[in-house]
């Protein structure tokens, strides 16, 4: 069994047919968050609404020992072009149904009973955390101030997602 990482990496996507570098707002929140809690961001990229073009963006990253976590914000709407859920799904090992549920409980007290026009989903793959959130400022921070923050916190009690890294690819 390996040890508990000092630090937890994490990459960051942006799903998104229209933001650029210049446009896009929560994946440098994003990155600035995790950073700011002691974290490091391995990566981060803007990658189409593209089921092919995230899968394989996906797969390098749960190649990649460095990288514990990804958090993608965009694509987890109800419009033909939001397609990060039918990217994530097949790729999991385990879906942390979980998740979902608790956002959207974060997020009904944010908007209401709009939380249902969300597919935000998590499951770990390859050993490898991966959440899909959605490309709002709001949504965003409702994700990471609300659930993975702490979840990522390694003294968060009673338990923490950090504590469980060791052991994501046990048989």
């Amino acid at each position: 069994m390996s040890a508990i990482p000092d630090m937890v990496g994490f990459a960051v996507m942006t799903v998104s047919d229209s933001r650029d570098a210049k446009t896009d707002k929560t994946g440098p929140w994003l990155r600035e968050q995790i950073t700011a809690e002691g974290h490091a961001v391995i990566d981060h990229a803007i990658v189409t609404d593209d089921v092919d073009a995230i899968q394989a963006r996906l797969q390098t990253w749960i190649a990649d020992p460095a990288i514990h976590a990804v958090i993608a914000t965009g694509g987890t709407g109800l419009t033909g072009r939001d397609v990060t859920p039918e990217a994530f799904k097949p790729l999991y090992d385990k879906e942390m149904e979980g998740f979902a549920a608790v956002y959207h409980q974060v997020s009904f007290r944010s908007v209401g009973v709009s939380t249902i026009q969300s597919r935000a989903t998590a499951g770990i793959a390859g050993g490898t955390y991966l959440f899909a959130i959605p490309g709002s400022m709001g949504g965003c921070k409702d994700a990471w101030n609300h659930i993975l923050k702490a979840e990522f916190d390694h003294t968060h009690r009673p338990c923490n997602l950090v504590d469980l890294l060791p052991r994501l690819t046990e048989r």
